[in-house]
């Protein structure tokens, strides 16, 4: 039963209020009341929606574009959610690239890097193949993309001529990564943050795993926030509270960076938070603070890819509880959640793009999806 159908029954049922009469049936009008409680549960908290392309058109305002507190003023009444691409194992990292007018993202375990072009929708597959397993993925300040790979470990740059520029497999220390995860470019000086958790190296599936993980959720070293110099390839670490941090994004005046920690999937004491760290100087991190807790009305899942709009707002990706919760949730600047996003499968990122960055492109576990609000990304992918 699709979700219109299910409207049409309830609204139906409710317009025919059952008339006691000779032969009236009290056991099947309660088996009745019950399959109506039943469906409008249904209709409130499942996601009964079909996004095939011949399924029934979504009637306005969009239902799955929820309004959770008065300065969420960014719901569209005329726009649909709908599905680009599905086909996908795992997706992550979707990054916006304004010269090409087009979006790219990673299929984890298979590989490879697709890209989907805002000329006439066209997806491309293997755009990257093989991809090194990359995770997430970025563009600098001059156009190059910028990936970080689960295999071999490492974070590295696609130059203009097509060669690739290994630009971190070690720490500070000279001990070898995790396995890099996702990671942002600072505009003043085009210094390149990112994350460590080091997933890809515990589990073949998105990676290679390595011996040390049987026994260590830390494959090599403690999951911590690094910088690359982009003068002199420098790495330093910049912190490490988190458990395993994951996504992440700067405030629109790239003075607080927020970080998605997901470390709740190894270590039992983390939480399902997103820090907030002051930015000092350009090139240090102070002040670790929780922003934002990832429980709604008592079940708690999992933010992973991040990105803050022009109003300073985090939009989370937010998956692994179920329908009702999985898809985007929409923290203003003082933590408290004002939106949702529903989405039929977990939400693992989210990037912001179009020709007017007005556009939230979320990745799900085997779809790519879009939708149209009224605000614009803070960066520039």
């Amino acid at each position: 039963m699709t979700r219109v159908q299910l409207h049409r029954f309830i609204d139906l049922a409710a317009s025919q209020p059952p008339v006691e009469r000779p032969g009236f049936d009290r056991r099947r009008f309660m088996g009745w009341a019950a399959t109506l409680a039943a469906a409008t549960a249904m209709a409130k908290d499942a996601f009964a929606r079909s996004f095939a392309p011949d399924a029934e058109p979504v009637r306005y305002p969009e239902p799955d574009v929820v309004v959770l507190d008065k300065r969420f003023k960014y719901k569209l009444g005329n726009t649909p959610i709908v599905r680009l691409y599905r086909g996908t194992l795992w997706a992550e990292g979707p990054a916006w690239n304004a010269v090409g007018r087009y979006l790219l993202w990673s299929d984890i375990p298979n590989n490879e890097q697709l890209r989907w072009i805002e000329e006439d929708g066209h997806v491309s597959r293997f755009f990257r193949h093989p991809s090194f397993h990359s995770n997430g993925n970025t563009f600098d300040f001059q156009g190059r993309q910028i990936s970080f790979c689960h295999y071999p470990r490492q974070v590295v740059r696609y130059e203009w001529d097509g060669s690739v520029t290994v630009l971190a497999d070690k720490n500070d220390e000279g001990k070898p990564l995790n396995a890099p995860n996702d990671g942002v470019v600072h505009p003043a000086d085009g210094a390149i943050w990112f994350t460590d958790p080091g997933y890809g190296a515990l589990m073949n599936y998105e990676g290679q795993r390595v011996p040390e993980s049987a026994t260590n959720p830390q494959p090599f070293i403690k999951e911590a926030i690094y910088r690359i110099d982009a003068q002199t390839g420098k790495i330093s670490k910049v912190a490490d509270e988190p458990y395993k941090p994951n996504g992440m994004c700067f405030s629109p005046d790239y003075k607080i960076l927020y970080v998605a920690d997901t470390g709740a999937s190894h270590y039992p004491d983390a939480k399902k938070v997103i820090w907030a760290f002051d930015v000092v100087d350009g090139v240090k991190l102070r002040n670790p603070r929780i922003f934002a807790d990832m429980t709604l009305d008592g079940r708690a899942g999992f933010a992973d890819g991040i990105r803050c709009d022009e109003d300073g707002n985090v939009w989370a990706s937010a998956g692994w509880v179920g329908d009702g919760y999985d898809g985007v949730h929409v923290f203003a600047p003082d933590g408290v959640r004002i939106g949702q996003i529903r989405l039929p499968e977990i939400c693992s990122n989210v990037c912001f793009g179009g020709s007017k960055r007005n556009r939230l492109f979320m990745t799900g576990s085997q779809s790519l999806y879009a939708v149209y609000v009224e605000t614009r990304g803070a960066h520039i992918t």
